[in-house]
């Protein structure tokens, strides 16, 4: 496998749209000035932008937390450019970008320093071959304070690796439960 550069990601983006909306550079302004986390093509990966759409993990029924039966009244949904994530908890979001993964490929997710130097650790799972859909993110804040998500800004880097060879499965052939997910999606069985 070998990891993909900014030239193969633009590629891909635009003729066989890898990533919509695309973003071919590195934004780290809007256009009146001001500053953001950045987003976009980077050397070796792509920075997503979170969308305004959040769940808040919260414990107000006392629920368990159980991949398998998941009571979807642990998360208070909230909508706007910013989302507080409570002491030692988390919070739920999506990419801004819809992807579509070839064949051939595999997308891991990496936290950008921004965010991972003030304690807040973005998880997801790897992107497979062929799978496509809005990535769900998962915002862990690690600390004693409330920590803010900025919507619509960078929140993590997709790196992608290129086989030399195809896969005997992809993703879409396996009929993944995830495929083609829209909005924060949460635990499948």
């Amino acid at each position: 496998m070998t990891i993909k550069s900014d030239i193969w990601i633009r590629r891909m983006a635009e003729t066989h749209g890898m990533i919509e909306p695309f973003e071919p550079g590195q934004v780290r302004q809007r256009p009146g000035g001001e500053r953001v986390v950045s987003f976009g093509t980077s050397s070796y990966g792509y920075d997503v932008r979170c969308a305004p759409e959040f769940k808040v993990f919260t414990n107000i029924h006392s629920a368990m937390v159980d991949p398998k039966n998941f009571d979807e009244r642990s998360f208070v949904d909230v909508a706007g450019e910013t989302c507080i994530i409570p002491p030692n908890s988390f919070a739920l979001a999506r990419t801004v970008e819809y992807f579509r993964i070839p064949d051939n490929v595999l997308v891991l997710c990496v936290g950008k320093s921004t965010y991972a130097r003030c304690g807040i650790i973005v998880n997801v799972t790897p992107l497979e071959p062929a799978w496509e859909g809005q990535v769900t993110l998962e915002f862990s804040n690690t600390t004693n304070l409330p920590a803010k998500i900025y919507a619509n800004e960078g929140v993590a880097q997709m790196l992608f690796f290129e086989s030399d060879e195809a896969c005997s499965t992809t993703y879409r052939d396996r009929g993944g439960k995830y495929q083609g997910q829209r909005g924060v999606t949460l635990p499948l069985t």
